[in-house]
């Protein structure tokens, strides 16, 4: 594979979901518009600590998949400018990221899910714009910290570049807790932590990863789950379309992981633990813990 030719340069993040988690404050603000607090102590909604993250790993372009009748509300964060006077009231400081915001925004599309038929359904509507080319993918509630200089998304951006395969970021989840993720097993390559996945897995019960998802070096009920990015190769698309054509569906909606799953079956799937960690603002006591740990850093 000759990777020159196939560097990523978009990243996708779906925006679409209801919040049903945390009603009724998403009847009044958008899951993805609700606040967390940096590092720097500045208050911004979550959607642009994800898109500030896809543009650490040198991303170009960034779609914004929204429900219908959101695009003006991200539009606006994203791309409209602020009034005189409520620009000249803001600080010199918040007068440059007024401008950052407005830069930011010229690399950002929005695209439309007219109906909300899962995760999997809200990558699929990204498949023209992305123009058959590899792509990051971002869970549209998570933001991300790094324990080391490189971020999170360009850590995984390296492996791929290395692997030139479609490459899952990862992390370790116990036990008690992977009901709900999407989980993976599979054989650690001979550099650097790449681990060449042999299964991948939504959301098992316990009994079922102890028999199928152990990887070598985790022990005590611990494994590895989906961290919350994804480098994948226009691959997928086949898979999904293949899954809304035939309307195969996973508790009601078309997903990911299953087509994951087929990727690896056909060309092959690297998974990377990375070094930080992922915090999911989906849920009130994550988001909750959210404005502490991402503050802190």
């Amino acid at each position: 594979m000759n990777l020159s030719n196939h560097r990523i340069r978009k990243a996708i993040i779906p925006a679409a979901g209801f919040g049903t988690r945390l009603f009724p404050a998403t009847k009044a603000v958008k899951k993805e518009l609700l606040p967390i607090i940096d590092r720097q102590g500045r208050v911004k909604p979550t959607i642009l600590a994800i898109v500030e993250e896809a543009i650490t790993a040198g991303i170009e372009e960034v779609a914004i998949i929204v429900q219908p009748g959101d695009g003006p509300l991200f539009e606006n964060f994203f791309k409209t400018p602020l009034p005189p006077h409520h620009y000249h009231k803001l600080s010199p400081e918040n007068q440059a990221y007024s401008q950052y915001l407005q830069d930011l925004g010229e690399k950002i599309t929005l695209l439309i899910q007219e109906v909300q038929e899962g995760y999997g359904h809200a990558v699929f509507c990204a498949k023209d714009w992305v123009n058959n080319e590899p792509f990051l993918l971002f869970l549209g509630d998570h933001v991300y910290l790094s324990e080391i200089e490189l971020s999170c998304a360009s850590q995984l951006m390296e492996v791929y570049n290395r692997v030139g395969k479609s490459t899952v970021a990862l992390t370790v989840t116990p036990g008690e807790e992977i009901y709900h993720c999407g989980c993976v097993t599979g054989n650690w390559q001979d550099y650097d932590d790449i681990l060449s996945l042999t299964q991948v897995y939504e959301k098992p019960d316990l009994d079922y990863a102890r028999k199928n998802l152990t990887v070598e070096g985790l022990t005590g009920d611990r494994f590895l789950t989906v961290f919350g990015i994804y480098a994948l190769t226009p691959t997928i698309f086949d898979y999904l379309e293949a899954n809304i054509r035939h309307n195969f569906r996973e508790k009601g909606e078309f997903q990911l992981t299953t087509c994951l799953e087929q990727v690896r079956q056909t060309e092959g799937i690297y998974g990377y633990p990375i070094k930080g960690r992922c915090f999911d603002t989906g849920m009130p006591d994550a988001y909750y813990q959210t404005f502490i740990d991402f503050r802190q850093g």
